[in-house]
């Protein structure tokens, strides 16, 4: 069962999710740096489905009505043999500035090298996100490079691609284990 942090529960996504995950994925405010725009109604409703039997997504209940409040993504990527995970995530903004998505995005980080036996967990985030990359540098991720005009999400007017930088954090398991903070959650296997 995926344990719940002091303030949170991580749960698998269940179809159900529709409505909450529209409250969030439907701001075009919130989405403005994801490779996607903002989801309708039905968009949501498909996401929420598919996300069910997509692991890599951890559902993030919390608030004081403990209802979905955002979600991490997490996924193996290159060879199996790097040992390397990266992490992601969106939340509703109403749970802004109350620590959600720093403990959520720890717990996660935790069990990819806890559970998964992850060597390095790393994350990208678009530099004019200011909010994410705070977030990265809190839960004890260290800025390893600048990617310039590395990634386009989006098309100009003209057609052509709109190119955006990325910042690139990674930490390893050695520094993850020494790390000054709270004590680890429990280990959580979407799997």
């Amino acid at each position: 069962m995926p344990p719940s942090t002091p303030h949170l529960t991580l749960r698998s996504f269940r179809a159900d999710d529709a409505g909450p995950l529209h409250a969030y994925l439907g701001d075009p405010e919130v989405v403005r740096f994801e490779p996607y725009g903002p989801h309708t109604v039905e968009q949501s409703a498909a996401e929420a489905r598919r996300r069910a039997t997509d692991p890599r997504f951890v559902a993030v209940d919390g608030g004081p009505d403990r209802m979905l409040i955002g979600h991490v993504f997490r996924a193996p990527v290159g060879p199996e043999s790097a040992r390397t995970w990266t992490v992601g995530y969106v939340f509703h903004p109403a749970s802004g500035r109350q620590g959600f998505a720093t403990e959520a995005t720890r717990a996660v980080i935790d069990d990819c090298f806890r559970s998964q036996g992850a060597h390095r967990v790393t994350a990208r985030c678009d530099p004019r996100n200011d909010r994410s990359w705070r977030l990265l540098e809190r839960v004890g991720m260290r800025r390893e490079g600048h990617e310039v005009r590395c990634a386009s999400f989006r098309t100009g007017p003209d057609g052509r691609p709109v190119w955006h930088d990325a910042y690139l954090y990674a930490v390893l398991a050695e520094e993850w284990s020494g790390r000054p903070g709270p004590s680890p959650v429990p280990a959580w296997s979407g799997r």
